[in-house]
């Protein structure tokens, strides 16, 4: 959908009155049935005077060009900046992607295709605007039918028209998006002028603007002919036993679509295969030229199996199937065949930097397809803002009137496949109480350390054998690293041990890095993925007292996001919140102590907890 339609003429009209702004929020209500802010307002009328000026000052570029202002991108909730239509030298009909940036500055980052920049009072990080650009661009190569026809061709660029520097924007780091979508600055409009002129011989009155807005959104022949071959002979994603099972079942649900929403719920604990049988479920959609996607509120999941699929395609072309769970907010005419939502238990009520945008991420997620399928391990849920339960979903498949499918994964393929260990781990930590009080009988390898340095030199040795170790921690350390470099995170001067967390460096795809071996991760970069072994240091927020494990959320770094809002709620709920909090730090520990396929070792700060678990491993 195009909010904003015109040509040429009529755009530098519409600036020129000083209403374009206005225009375009009138539009946006009417169209889209939401208002903006005054925000996104006063970066219209600026980001337009400055295209103003683009377009009018070169007579070069035709009056009947067409012009289109926040387009939103099918399948995805994605809009486009601006866009320009005409006809191409073969007179056949072109289209423009323009990427508008107000930034003034920018830095590089080490991370692909990140800058950081001022956004929304402070430096963050985002994507890089050419990345972005060409994103927007390989979508509709891939899903509107009128591009990848031929009918309508694509080409695209980013326009910083506040910034002067290039050093940082232009950086060698980024060359290859650069390439692919070039980026003009404040100083260079006349560049940009040639850009545009040089593409189109003559306007179009807007077709070729209408003709994608109007395309049949599917995916493209190319684009399922290649995906198909992604999984061929890569063992990691071979399904096994009940997987197959449930890939096969949620299939049938999602091809046989007849009216009626389906909505499928995936029950397994750790190491079942839930985002194994999710891959394979998206991938063979997209196969059969179905529109779905891949979805999870932690960017982690997606980030590593974007980096272990790569290679078939460009990375900004498979980012399109990995959504994180908060793009769903607008409704769309385009639904989704099927949305396959992986780590459903970490779906959050409200989207957005602040928590304070859409209404309900699994209300939005069942609203915008035909099928969905939820991955679901509640004993998973870390986080006070984890709203996915089975319950919850169920709720809203019936509000929509939704066919509701129960599945369940059992087999056990982490931990060695052993029953035994998580039934052991469950009892040990306090979560329920099981048969298993001693670790005997399994193959599954479990040590307890007598230092973090300790843990950590034998994480490394590990990593040796095929990169698959990993050392992670429970979130009671300030991110001090964040800021300066120089400073580490985790410090024990007792053990002569000090360590940063990994975000800085390697961002969510630290589990796949070799390099990151040093590093250490928490649960938002981990959930959902696996290695061969993982290390564990047990901070303050568990220890041992009274002959018994105890937690205490205060322990936690008060920049934990999981706890954010605890001592609120505490003081309104009492122990019913301590009880609930106390959960939630259990789980997180199991969480963390099932990533290794095929050992864990840990050290916890408490040394009363230490001698614990030592306790517990042999009768």
């Amino acid at each position: 959908m195009i909010v904003y339609n015109s040509t040429k003429s009529g755009f530098v009209s519409d600036v020129m009155s000083g209403r374009i702004e206005t225009i375009v929020e009138e539009n946006f209500i009417q169209k889209l049935n939401r208002r903006v802010s005054e925000s996104e307002k006063r970066s219209w009328a600026n980001s337009m005077k400055d295209m103003c000026l683009v377009l009018q000052g070169d007579y070069s570029i035709h009056n009947d060009c067409g012009v289109a202002i926040e387009f939103t991108l099918p399948p995805t909730s994605k809009r486009i900046d601006f866009l320009i239509s005409g006809l191409d030298e073969f007179q056949k009909s072109s289209v423009i992607i323009i990427e508008l940036k107000q930034w003034e500055k920018c830095e590089t980052t080490q991370l692909d295709a990140i800058v950081r920049t001022y956004l929304g009072g402070a430096i963050r990080e985002t994507i890089h605007p050419s990345y972005q650009a060409h994103s927007y661009e390989t979508t509709l190569s891939d899903f509107n039918e009128v591009v990848y026809s031929g009918e309508v061709s694509l080409q695209s660029c980013a326009f910083l028209h506040n910034m002067v520097e290039a050093e940082q924007i232009r950086h060698p780091h980024y060359a290859s998006y650069l390439t692919q979508s070039p980026v003009f600055l404040k100083t260079e409009m006349k560049d940009l002028q040639e850009y545009i002129s040089n593409s189109f011989i003559q306007g179009d009155e807007g077709l070729a603007l209408k003709k994608i807005e109007n395309g049949r959104i599917k995916p493209s022949v190319a684009l399922s002919k290649e995906i198909s071959k992604i999984l061929r002979g890569n063992k990691s994603f071979t399904l096994l036993d009940d997987q197959k099972l449930v890939y096969e079942k949620c299939l049938e649900q999602a091809l046989s679509y007849k009216g009626r929403k389906n909505v499928v719920i995936v029950r397994g604990g750790p190491g079942t295969g839930k985002s194994v049988v999710a891959i394979n479920i998206l991938v063979a959609l997209i196969s059969k030229r179905k529109n779905a996607a891949y979805v999870s509120k932690n960017a982690a999941p997606r980030e590593v199996y974007q980096d272990r699929l790569f290679g078939a395609m460009t990375k900004s072309r498979f980012k399109t199937l990995f959504l994180g769970s908060g793009k769903f907010m607008e409704s769309s005419e385009e639904k989704y065949d099927c949305l396959v939502v992986d780590e459903a238990h970490r779906l959050n009520e409200k989207s957005g930097l602040y928590g304070n945008l859409g209404e309900n991420q699994v209300k939005e997620i069942i609203e915008s397809t035909n099928t969905s399928v939820f991955f679901l391990d509640e004993d998973q849920r870390v986080a006070l803002s984890d709203i996915g339960s089975y319950d919850e979903i169920s709720g809203w498949a019936n509000h929509f009137g939704a066919r509701i499918i129960d599945l369940e994964l059992k087999s056990q393929f982490r931990c060695s496949g052993s029953d035994a260990y998580m039934a052991w781990l469950d009892n040990t930590l306090g979560i329920r109480e099981t048969a298993h009080h001693f670790l005997d009988g399994t193959d599954y390898k479990f040590e307890v350390m007598s230092s973090p340095t300790e843990l950590h030199d034998k994480i490394k040795r590990l990593n040796n054998e095929k990169n698959s170790a990993r050392l992670v921690a429970g979130y009671c350390y300030r991110w001090v690293s964040k800021k300066d470099p120089s400073a580490f995170d985790l410090d024990f001067p007792a053990h002569d041990y000090k360590a940063k967390w990994n975000l800085a460096s390697h961002g969510s795809t630290w589990i796949e890095n070799p390099d990151s071996v040093t590093e250490v991760g928490c649960i938002h970069t981990c959930q959902g993925l696996e290695v061969d072994h993982i290390g564990v240091i047990i901070g303050k927020d568990m220890i041992y007292n009274n002959n018994e494990v105890v937690t205490n959320y205060l322990e936690r770094d008060r920049h934990d996001k999981t706890m954010k809002g605890s001592k609120k709620m505490v003081k309104e709920y009492g122990e019913q919140a301590i009880e609930q909090l106390d959960t939630l730090i259990r789980n997180t520990y199991r969480t963390l102590m099932t990533r290794g396929m095929r050992s864990c070792s840990i050290w916890c700060e408490d040394p009363a907890l230490n001698e614990y678990f030592k306790s517990v491993i042999h009768i």
